[in-house]
């Protein structure tokens, strides 16, 4: 995944109504279009959540008594900004809108559905 600061940058965190027309114009088909953008969300959201843990490990501290407990600062704005990124749905819409997905679909086999005769 390409750093995610450069990816949601001028990418507006509020959800907004969206023209259906607009949305199945490329596909043909809205259901086709919101499968393709409910996929790639998914990628999205696992991508970011392991670059936060990835980011969030360097700061992982093993206390010895569980009284000791401090903040880090970095460790808290880190978190934070994550916090603050679009849903990973907005992210992937904007992509389909800008034609930025690559999709494809499966060739499925005849014989699957001739009964193999």
């Amino acid at each position: 995944m390409s750093d995610i600061k450069t990816k949601v940058q001028g990418i507006d965190p509020n959800l907004k109504a969206r023209d259906i027309v607009e949305l199945a114009g490329v596909t043909g088909n809205i259901y086709e279009a919101l499968a393709i953008i409910r996929r790639r969300a998914r990628l999205l959201s696992k991508d970011i959540k392991h670059e936060l843990h990835k980011k969030l490990e360097e700061f992982a501290v093993t206390p010895d008594a569980i009284e000791e407990i401090h903040e880090n600062k970095e460790q808290i704005e880190i978190s934070k900004f994550y916090e603050r990124l679009p849903n990973p749905t907005v992210i992937a819409t904007g992509e389909f809108l800008r034609g930025e997905l690559e999709f494809r679909y499966r060739v499925r086999d005849t014989n699957e559905f001739e009964g193999n005769d």
